[in-house]
């Protein structure tokens, strides 16, 4: 039997511009809204990952963070 879905929190999140229109995207060929989407792609972070992949992407990310603030 299916666990009943609850959205039991609710948190103010900043995010990119590009960021919010890839979630967008993925909730709409998803047939989601967007905190669907986001419980699916946390809820199921290891099977929609690459880890090895993550790992640079984030260090990638993570160099270009302060320069993107301003």
């Amino acid at each position: 039997m299916p666990k009943r879905f609850r959205l039991t929190r609710r948190f103010p999140v900043a995010m990119t511009e590009d960021g919010y229109r890839k979630l967008r995207n993925f909730a709409r060929e998803a047939g989601l809204d967007e905190g669907e989407a986001l419980s699916f792609l946390f809820e199921n972070f290891n099977s929609v990952i690459d880890g090895d992949n993550l790992t640079h992407r984030l260090r990638l990310f993570n160099a270009e963070l302060e320069e993107r603030k301003r």
